[in-house]
């Protein structure tokens, strides 16, 4: 099985016997130029980082300091 951290999800996982052929598509999302494989008994492991870019972030928001109440 698989090792499980909190910055890994497996996305797709198949044990097919023979000649086997995937192709993904993927998302823009995605760091494709930080792709890494791993092949071990049998098992092909990718791991493709989500962008930075993609990634959720706090924006700091700048203002007067009173709290106003909008009137409608």
């Amino acid at each position: 099985p698989a090792a499980k951290t909190d910055n890994v999800q497996m996305e797709l996982s198949e044990r097919p016997l023979g000649v086997f052929s995937r192709q993904l598509v993927l998302a823009d999302t995605l760091d494709t130029e930080r792709i890494t494989a791993d092949y071990e008994a049998g098992v092909l492991t990718l791991r493709i980082p989500i962008a930075e870019r993609a990634k959720p972030r706090r924006i700091a928001i700048g203002g007067e300091s009173e709290h106003k109440q909008i009137g409608g």
